[in-house]
């Protein structure tokens, strides 16, 4: 598995949505995703720990080196 970066919450929705996913809503600063059935909530941080991140791809169904491959489009 590679290491995943420190990112932001925005950066993070930017990746997920050219994987497919749309922006719900917006409920503080959370933001809620969807892809079909899947579906995923991103804090709007400046800056998301990895464990975060992991967690928040875990939801998603999405695999690190998707994500990563997303986050450099």
């Amino acid at each position: 598995m590679p290491r995943l970066p420190v990112v932001s919450g925005e950066d993070v929705v930017g990746a997920l949505r050219r994987l497919g996913f749309a922006l719900v809503r917006r409920r503080g600063s959370h933001m809620i995703l969807r892809r079909g059935s899947a579906g995923c909530v991103v804090s709007n941080h400046r800056e998301l720990k990895t464990g975060t991140l992991a967690g928040v791809l875990k939801q998603a169904g999405i695999s690190p080196e998707e994500f990563l491959d997303a986050l450099r489009r």
